[in-house]
């Protein structure tokens, strides 16, 4: 096949200039694209995903600047090379220390095709678990008991995971009410939800150092707002002094909310079947604003 193809390419194509390709070249294309493939994924599943959304605007910046040879820019580009690569092994070594641990713990093959760089696909919030939810949150603002629940979206919360104590448990009524108890040995720190199971409790969460916060606001609340500025996680907050219910997203706190509005913000997480036929969780979370919007007007 390759004899007749040197046929053709003399006889036909003598003005193509084409580089010669052999076995090795192929292996190494294949071996490139697929560590190329599993670093997006594992970009795309974990908080790296924003940090990498922001290299992407100071590259576009710097190509600007060799586009127009402004000079100044690309000498400190230039200058601040090294320093930014060792900036970013620093602030993804949990996710390559992770990474790392999960090879070594197996063989090449096995440990190549089964490094955890980030699940792609998780549960979507169903109807039943956003009820026994918010069934809970207003049964334990009643009677004050503090509760701090996060609702993992597409940023993979493993870190924060390890921090506490494994669960694997479908979310219910029950399980919440007996886990935020006082006095129990699982009431303390916070509980991660991944689609509709809580996977751990008592987990440590990075405190938010947000100035414009309220005085007022005690550790659960900076802690809900701290995970919601690293993630795209929705936390749940039960104030264990007044019994409200807060909402954080996005690095803000929603307060005093009652059943239909945390609802209407579980809602933002909650996939429905039309929603499958779009692409991204933006033009998903686009859609939620705009019905919202539209609500509001009438």
């Amino acid at each position: 096949m390759l004899s007749m193809f040197s046929i053709f390419k003399e006889k036909y194509l003598t003005w193509i200039d084409l580089p010669v390709i052999t076995v090795i070249d192929i292996v190494e294309i294949i071996i490139i694209a697929f560590l190329f493939y599993t670093i997006l994924v594992w970009i795309k599943s974990t908080r790296a995903w924003m940090l990498f959304k922001g290299l992407m605007v100071i590259l576009i910046f710097v190509l600007i600047a060799a586009v127009f040879q402004m000079s100044t820019i690309l000498w400190l580009a230039e200058k601040t090379l090294n320093v930014g690569v060792i900036a970013l092994v620093i602030i993804f070594q949990p996710e390559l220390r992770r990474a790392l641990e999960q090879l070594g713990r197996k063989n090449f093959l096995k440990g190549v095709a089964a490094i955890d760089f980030g699940k792609e696909q998780v549960e979507a919030l169903s109807e039943k678990t956003m009820n026994e939810i918010i069934r809970a949150c207003f049964e334990m603002g009643k009677v004050k008991t503090g509760a701090l629940i996060v609702i993992e979206d597409t940023v993979i919360l493993s870190e924060y995971e390890r921090t506490g104590i494994a669960i694997d448990a479908l979310v219910s009524n029950q399980l919440l009410l007996n886990i935020f108890e006082k006095n129990t040995p699982l009431h303390d720190g916070a509980i991660i939800v991944r689609g509709n199971r809580v996977i751990s409790a008592t987990c440590y969460l990075p405190l938010s150092d947000n100035m414009g916060l309220s005085k007022e606001l005690g550790t659960r609340h900076r802690a809900a707002v701290g995970i919601s500025e690293v993630s795209d996680s929705l936390t749940i907050v039960v104030s264990e002094e007044t019994g409200g219910i807060s909402v954080a997203m996005e690095g803000r706190l929603i307060r005093g909310l009652d059943q239909e509005g945390l609802r209407k913000q579980l809602k933002v997480l909650q996939k429905y079947e039309s929603d499958t036929k779009r692409k991204g969780i933006l033009k998903r979370r686009l859609k939620n604003a705009k019905q919202d919007n539209q609500a509001d007007h009438k």
